[in-house]
């Protein structure tokens, strides 16, 4: 007797775009089978909901195309949440074995003890993802149950984020008539779709350059040890552009695309584009060697900022897997190449999904790791945010009695 597929939905909510994948999972296929990305239009910043009309309007957008492209009906998706104050930290828990033998509520008890952490009220736990279990001492236990102690311990990475943009952007998929499934940290779900096991156990930073944020994961023995959002990203490059070259941000942004190259000595002399004026001023023909020359200081300045975190991390030296580069930004010509000599030889690639069925070639793309990750259930063990009361406003029924009840005084 066969079994039935599943269909689930991605939506990742960018600075610069709105990001959906549609995958439809059946056994070990995993076939794209809806793609979509149009502008956020404004309406977020940094990770955060700006204005909710138009971020509404962007993922209504988005769920249309890419539910029209998989002929499917999308009510429900996976939430990335990502931006300032997403960070996470270490912690450790530690209970008494009921029985002689860890069962699963011993390990669900374990866990909840490890997570049990007082936070400030305007942050909420996302995720609480285990790092390994000690029992009776023995450390580096990946599966502890059905094992023999009296005394079980873990070491669990809880991701926290905060919980005023987290309801904003639950509230903004409601109201397009979406429920939340699960909100996923933006650097986990890329990490599910760029990373091999391999790159995790050997230790690599994840690094997800968005428009406005930039997700950073460190890796190392196959378990997450330190991760944190950052306030900057590709449009903090677009805006120096623009300056630099006295273009409008659009057109900076086309140009950073179209001949961005992130080391200047990889440039041609006497390459040649053309610039938009400002404000109705002609268009001039400037080098390709001078954009270079902005990006280039710029990027120098990013990787330094990805290479304190590793210190953060203390394991910089046991990183041997390198650095992976996902997101929009990591498709600059030579980015990988200039990550190398900021961090001094440390291997670097640019990641991007495969391994895929349907349009595999349309997600093969660094902008699509977020969206395509959600989808995935590589780290479903971890994926304990409180979403569940995350379903579509009930106000459409609630709003004709409301009237009628005011109506009564």
């Amino acid at each position: 007797m066969g079994h039935k597929s599943e269909i689930v939905a991605g939506l990742d909510l960018g600075s610069s775009k709105v990001s959906v994948v549609i995958l439809e999972l059946d056994g070990d296929r995993r076939d794209v089978i809806g793609v979509s990305m149009v502008p956020s239009d404004g309406g977020l910043r940094a990770g955060h909901v700006v204005s909710i009309d138009r971020t509404i309007a962007a993922i209504r957008t988005a769920v249309e195309e890419a539910s029209r492209m998989a002929d499917a009906d999308i009510s429900s998706v996976r939430l990335a949440v990502s931006g300032p104050g997403t960070m996470g930290f270490n912690s450790d828990g530690t209970v008494a074995v009921r029985g002689g033998q860890v069962d699963a509520s011993d390990v669900s008890r374990v866990l909840e003890t490890a997570s049990a952490v007082r936070l400030p009220d305007d942050k909420q736990v996302l995720h609480s993802l285990p790092q390994e279990y000690i029992i009776d001492g023995h450390d580096g236990i990946r599966t502890p149950i059905g094992m023999t102690g009296v005394r079980l311990e873990t070491r669990v990475h809880v991701i926290t984020g905060s919980r005023t943009a987290l309801t904003n952007a639950i509230e903004c998929c409601n109201k397009a008539g979406l429920a939340v499934e699960r909100a996923v940290y933006g650097g986990l779900a890329s990490s599910a779709a760029v990373l091999s096991r391999e790159e995790r156990e050997l230790g690599v930073v994840l690094v997800d350059v968005g428009g406005g944020t930039t997700d950073i994961c460190v890796w190392y023995d196959n378990a997450l040890v330190h991760t944190v959002s950052l306030e900057c990203g590709g449009d903090e490059l677009t805006r120096q552009i623009a300056r630099g070259l006295r273009t409008p941000g659009d057109a900076a942004e086309r140009i950073k695309q179209r001949f961005g190259c992130a080391l200047a000595s990889m440039v041609t002399d006497g390459e040649t584009m053309e610039v938009p004026g400002v404000g109705g001023r002609e268009a001039q023909v400037r080098q390709r060697h001078l954009l270079c020359e902005i990006l280039e200081p710029g990027l120098e300045d990013f990787f330094q900022r990805v290479l304190q975190e590793m210190d953060v991390a203390g394991c910089r030296e046991h990183l041997a897997a390198g650095v992976v580069l996902t997101g929009g930004t990591a498709n600059l010509e030579a980015i990988a190449e200039l990550g190398m000599d900021v961090l001094i030889g440390m291997p670097v690639r640019v990641g991007a999904p495969s391994g895929f069925g349907g349009l595999d070639d349309v997600v093969a793309d660094p902008r699509y790791a977020t969206a395509v990750g959600l989808c995935l259930d590589t780290f479903d063990a971890g994926l304990q945010t409180p979403v569940a009361k995350a379903r579509p406003q009930s106000g459409r029924w609630w709003k004709p009695v409301r009237r009628l009840i005011e109506s009564w005084f």
